[in-house]
């Protein structure tokens, strides 16, 4: 099962996907966190920023999440991935792909700012949302609208559509 936690930088993704596996951890159900910017890190930071670099790394992430899927662990992808298309590829490629869309304004995400992305980063380098377009999911499998939630409230909704569609093998 590949949990792929998608929205604009600022709307939850990490926050969410290790609050997951801390629930995984609880269920003993063996799970990994493939955040795009460990794997940014572990590539010493050889992409930057710009579309086609953003899609090689994208791709990256799909390769490490779809061997994690073959091998029955729970992988939880924390990721802006901003293009439809890529999106499409991995549900075609991946058979445990979960889309689950963190739906939050770029207003209250530049407000928020909590990693400073925007602040440290506008007019330095291409921003989803700004200098990058963000294409709207085309079939997400859940969507969260994050601006209205807690964390706790979020986390509840993804354990509960995780656990009705699952059930069983959560154990």
């Amino acid at each position: 099962m590949v949990i792929w936690l998608i929205g604009i930088s600022g709307s939850g993704k990490t926050t969410l996907g290790v609050e997951l596996k801390k629930w995984f951890d609880g269920l003993s159900k063996a799970s990994c966190i493939i955040d795009g910017d460990l794997v940014r890190g572990f590539y010493d930071n050889d992409l930057g920023y710009s579309r086609e670099e953003r899609v090689a790394n994208i791709k990256r992430i799909m390769l490490a999440a779809y061997l994690l899927d073959r091998t029955d662990v729970a992988a939880i992808v924390c990721n802006i991935s901003p293009f439809e298309e890529l999106r499409k590829f991995a549900r075609q490629k991946i058979a445990g792909y979960n889309e689950i869309y963190l739906k939050k304004s770029l207003e209250k995400s530049r407000a928020d700012d909590v990693k400073n992305m925007y602040g440290d980063n506008i007019g330095k380098t291409e921003i989803v949302g700004i200098d990058l377009g963000f294409d709207e999911p085309a079939k997400s499998d859940l969507t969260i609208n994050v601006d209205e939630e807690t964390v706790e409230e979020s986390l509840k909704r993804i354990t509960a559509f995780i656990s009705k569609k699952y059930g069983q093998e959560l154990r």
